[in-house]
């Protein structure tokens, strides 16, 4: 048996007729490991980013007064980041130092509990003020990078005087992109679930479909993108095919971005069928439902709502592919940039289309996260 000690409250002490019958055991630790030691690297480290912060932010001063970038505007902002540099590091350090201390008083007075509980606020404060400071030297070098060489890079990526003069022109081509997008995604859809389908035909009967929608899926996944993209633009009007060669730039690009993301979308929906379990086809049929009656009417509608968020992400991958006509000429977005830096010999144009397509991509990312978060939280909640 075991037996308290009073007044103690650091659990049940070990007697020798429970160490006799091997009964488990438990006690409380020993006293908490010292934080200090932990707590003073977050301030060196946090001082050194300040230091850092400040010398790179007065280099920063000197790169844009050499470009007649200067004002009292400018001084102030570089003031403002100087004091977040100064304050986001050292004062979570400075916390973990002073709760290190108050645990090291807790313990030395015998109060166990405070001791561990302030040991852990101080732990957690220097890795905060440690992920801090990895944030901040990630920026450091980033705004380092930006102005070497005389401010070389950002003149070449972000000249802003080409990037105004020119987004007007390279907006007006992205609807190009939106235009493929939307026309692609639409034919993905369909063309999508009758592969998943093909891939699933029951009985002897449907093997060759089978073979054949499998051959299909793994053409294209095998593929790059932009070599399909260029084997059905530039291949398809040499064949002189009635019809087809005649066809506009935009609908090969079409054409191929539809077969290229239609096997992977086939893959999707038919990992969503396959989630269905084998009862509900069986139920459906039992019914007097046909195969295509039961995926339709029972397998289809209950697959396709688990798989919206990688169908969605399908989307945003999509609507990237569409700056791959380029390579048939088609004067996109991104084919009307290149035409701008050809002529200016910069780059920034380019960068005004990656900016696009990031202001439009990252708030869809966002979505298909909050997504897949609802669905698992609603997993969580069925399965209580």
């Amino acid at each position: 048996m075991t037996s308290a000690v009073p007044g103690k409250g650091l659990g049940p002490v070990e007697t020798g007729a429970s160490r006799a019958a091997g009964e488990r055991r438990f006690h409380a630790g020993g006293p908490p490991r010292n934080p200090s030691g932990l707590a003073l690297i977050s301030v060196m480290v946090g001082a050194f980013a300040t230091l850092a912060s400040w010398a790179t932010l007065l280099d920063l001063r000197t790169a844009l007064a050499t470009v007649g970038v200067a004002g009292l505007a400018i001084d102030a902002c570089l003031i403002a980041f100087g004091i977040i540099a100064v304050v986001m590091p050292l004062v979570p350090a400075i916390g973990a130092v002073a709760k290190a201390r108050r645990s090291s008083r807790s313990l030395t007075v015998g109060d166990l509990i405070t001791a561990r509980m302030e040991a852990a606020a101080s732990r957690k404060s220097s890795s905060v003020a440690l992920g801090l400071v990895a944030s901040q030297i990630l920026i450091l070098l980033a705004i380092l990078f930006l102005i070497a060489n005389d401010l070389a890079v950002s003149k070449t990526f972000f000249y802003l005087p080409l990037m105004r003069d020119s987004f007007l022109l390279i907006l007006k081509a992205f609807w190009i992109n939106i235009y493929i997008f939307m026309i692609a995604e639409i034919l993905v859809l369909v063309w999508g679930l009758a592969v998943a389908i093909a891939r699933l035909a029951p009985g002897p009967g449907g093997r060759p479909i089978r073979l054949i929608a499998t051959f299909y899926v793994d053409l294209f996944r095998g593929l790059p993108a932009i070599v399909n993209v260029y084997l059905i633009g530039f291949g398809i009007p040499l064949t002189g095919l009635p019809v087809l060669k005649d066809l506009s730039q935009e609908s090969f690009a079409i054409l191929a971005l539809t077969l290229t993301s239609g096997a992977y979308v086939a893959e999707v929906y038919r990992a969503g069928i396959e989630s269905i379990h084998w009862s509900q086809m069986a139920a459906a049929r039992s019914l007097g439902l046909s195969h295509l009656q039961a995926l339709r009417y029972v397998i289809v509608p209950q697959g396709v709502r688990q798989i919206i968020p990688p169908l969605l992400n399908s989307f945003i991958s999509l609507q990237k592919d569409t700056a791959l006509v380029n390579v048939i000429g088609s004067i996109d977005a991104f084919n009307q940039s290149i035409i701008i830096a050809s002529n200016h010999f910069n780059l920034s144009a380019v960068t005004t289309v990656a900016i696009i397509f990031f202001v439009i991509t990252i708030p869809q990312a966002r979505f298909v996260d909050r997504m897949i978060e609802r669905d698992r939280q609603r997993m969580r909640a069925g399965s209580k």
